[in-house]
Parts: C-alpha cells; structure tokens; sequence
C-alpha cells in the first residue's frame, strides 16, 4: 500500500485487481457485492470501475473519498478485509492500491501511458481560463459590498482560493475523465 499522510485533502485511491480469465464473471458477481458497501461507508465521495483495456485484463477502480482518515476507515476496515479474502483466489496477482491527494490526480494515468505535456498545458488552460473570468465577475457584487474584501491583495487571495478549490474538487476530477481517452493517447 502507498505511504498516506495525515491531511484533510480530498483523496483518491487507485485500485488495480487482475482477476483470473476463467474467473471474471465470479470477479464482476464480487464488484456488484464491495461497490455498495463502500459507498455506505463515511467520507466516500464516489466510485469508478475501469474494465479491461487490451490484453493486460487489469480492472481499475478508482475510490474517491473526503479525507485520508475515512480512507483509511475503509482500506482497513472488517468489511473489506472479509470481501478481499473472498475475491483473492480468483485474482492472478495481489491487488496494488495507489493513493493520490488533490492536484496530484488530475493526471495521474489510470494506466502506464501518461498526458503528455502540451496536453496538460491545454487542459489545465481551458479550465482556470474561463474561470479568470467567472469568478471575478461574479464576485464583483460582494466586493462591492465590502469594500474591505476588493483591496488587490484580499481580492486576489479570495478568486485564487475558489478557483483553486473548483479545480481541484469540481472541475478537474471529471474533465479528465470526460477527455481520457484523448489525453492520455
């Protein structure tokens, strides 16, 4: 398992399992089992099964939860202890588990390709650009309300936090999911 740090950022695991050929159905009967009791669990923010692509027969699942701490409630958890012994003789190798903070995810690869460079610069572009622009003129009124608030310094500290915060937890997360498969080609 990956060294976790105490933090209260938003975490994102990434699970690699390998069943069996001879398996699968027995290994996707247990998906259908695990899915709905972690997503019972506290801090769980959502789940993504990734099904094989090409010959290597790899499932992804990618588990997003609040905190390190209530990832740590599930990863060591009875329930998910139980469930694992019952899928591992089914499994042709031990399953890795890859644990991700924050910025760190946006691009992560899910396999062995990686974004390439020019990619992550025109991603990352497309997102805080038009954010530059929202934020600000949305935040126009409040400023105008509080004086205090539209000095330069506070003003700035203010957009940069909430495009921070909707890059990092709103809006990352799913436009590189939603644009995967020409990223990461």
């Amino acid at each position: 398992m990956a060294d976790m740090t105490e933090s209260d950022d938003a975490v994102v695991t990434i699970i690699r399992q390998r069943p069996r050929t001879q398996h699968t159905a027995r290994y996707e009967a247990w998906l259908k089992e695990i899915v709905p009791i972690a997503q019972g669990f506290a801090g769980h923010r959502g789940v993504n099964v990734i099904r094989p692509q090409g010959s290597e027969g790899a499932y992804t699942i990618v588990l997003h939860f609040d905190t390190i701490e209530t990832l740590r409630g599930w990863l060591d958890s009875e329930a998910r202890a139980r469930l694992i012994e019952k899928v591992r003789p089914f499994l042709a190798a031990e399953e890795s588990v890859d644990i991700k903070t924050g910025l760190e995810f946006w691009f992560t690869p899910l396999g062995q390709k990686h974004a390439k460079t020019y990619k992550q610069f025109l991603v990352t572009l497309s997102a805080i650009f038009p954010l530059t622009i929202v934020v600000p003129w949305l935040l126009r009124p409040l400023f105008g309300a509080v004086p205090f608030l539209a000095q330069p310094g506070i003003s700035h500290l203010i957009v940069a936090s909430i495009i921070t915060g909707l890059m990092t937890y709103v809006i990352m997360p799913r436009y590189t999911r939603l644009i995967s498969a020409w990223l990461y080609k």
